[in-house]
């Protein structure tokens, strides 16, 4: 991977140094050979074993980057760690067992990580994510994609939030998904017990990672924190997680045309990782940033800063919400 001219400055690297639509017009389109040196960085990853996520660790770990890979399955974690050091033998990588439907299961992860890494945390990407599955409850009753897609990661944000503060600058990236603008925050049944329909759900969960990113950002500036708090979504890209849900249902002929319509259809999980990459690391990006693919429809193409749904700006829902997730995971952000 091809160094880029741009290095990191004790943290200024995050900070706000210039709007960067300025910077898009004039540029060669962004790719992961724009990548800053990370040397000396702390990033953790979830749902780094596959697809989008395991792009997005290999690429980060490439730039010298100290990646932790959360995944729910250790086994293939470390087959994904293998895979990465077998084209980045120097890639600094560990592999952690995360589930974030299982609000033990990321406290034990939040409280092991900031113990063995005092130093802090740079960059975390709040990756993982299921779509358009069947009905099911996490560990906690929640229903599933919310409790993962949202709840499992704002639960695990705030409690390695003093270990996002410990680092100047540090970034959380939260990825969300086209699929927002079909969303709608149901306030009065959020686990969609009297009604559930898969797409719905999953929208609302994707609803959800904007409208936190949102808030996240709002209460580190109002604490006086340097703290950035961005959203990216893939565009159409080519993982497992379309055929998913299929799978659960049954419907093996669903789950091979998913399989199918990617093949023909969507851009590689590798591009697909570059808008998480772009948030992550390119200077000057403001908070709350939502970075998606720069072609038709923000289905395929290079990084670029793009737009929301009007559900995704309603500071209102945002503050609601928030409130809410403190109630259901009983995680309260230490800001003060």
């Amino acid at each position: 991977m091809k160094k880029s001219a741009r290095s990191y400055r004790a943290g200024a690297e995050f900070g706000r140094v210039k709007h960067t639509s300025d910077m898009e017009s004039s540029r060669a389109p962004w790719t992961a050979a724009d990548l800053p040196r990370l040397t000396g960085r702390s990033v953790i990853v979830t749902g780094a074993n596959s697809g989008l996520g395991y792009h997005t660790a290999s690429a980060l770990a490439a730039c010298g980057a100290d990646v932790t890979m959360a995944v729910r399955t250790l086994d293939k974690g470390e087959a994904a760690a293998g895979e990465i050091r077998t084209l980045h033998p120097d890639a600094a990588l560990e592999v952690r067992e995360l589930d974030l439907a299982d609000l033990a299961s990321i406290k034990a992860f939040a409280e092991r990580w900031s113990s063995a890494h005092p130093g802090g945390l740079s960059i975390l990407v709040n990756n993982a994510g299921i779509m358009a599955i069947p009905r099911r409850q996490t560990a906690d009753g929640f229903e599933m994609q919310l409790g993962t897609n949202h709840l499992g990661h704002f639960a695990l944000t705030g409690l390695l939030l003093p270990a996002l503060i410990a680092q100047p600058g540090a970034r959380v990236v939260t990825v969300s998904s086209q699929a927002h603008r079909m969303g709608k925050m149901d306030f009065d049944d959020l686990m969609g017990s009297g009604r559930y329909r898969p797409w719905g759900a999953y929208g609302q969960s994707k609803l959800a990672n904007l409208l936190f990113t949102t808030e996240l950002q709002r209460r580190s500036d109002a604490a006086g924190l340097s703290l950035l708090a961005l959203a990216a979504h893939p565009g159409y890209s080519n993982t497992n997680l379309q055929s998913a849900g299929p799978t659960m249902r049954g419907s093996s002929i669903g789950a091979r045309m998913s399989r199918m319509a990617n093949g023909v259809l969507a851009q590689s999980a590798e591009m697909g990782a570059l808008p998480t990459l772009y948030a992550a690391t390119m200077p000057g990006l403001p908070g709350d940033t939502y970075i998606g693919p720069d072609g038709f429809m923000e289905q395929r193409g290079h990084p670029r800063i793009v737009g929301r749904s009007k559900a995704a700006l309603r500071t209102e829902d945002a503050v609601r919400l928030w409130t809410a997730s403190e109630e259901l995971t009983g995680v309260r952000y230490p800001f003060d």
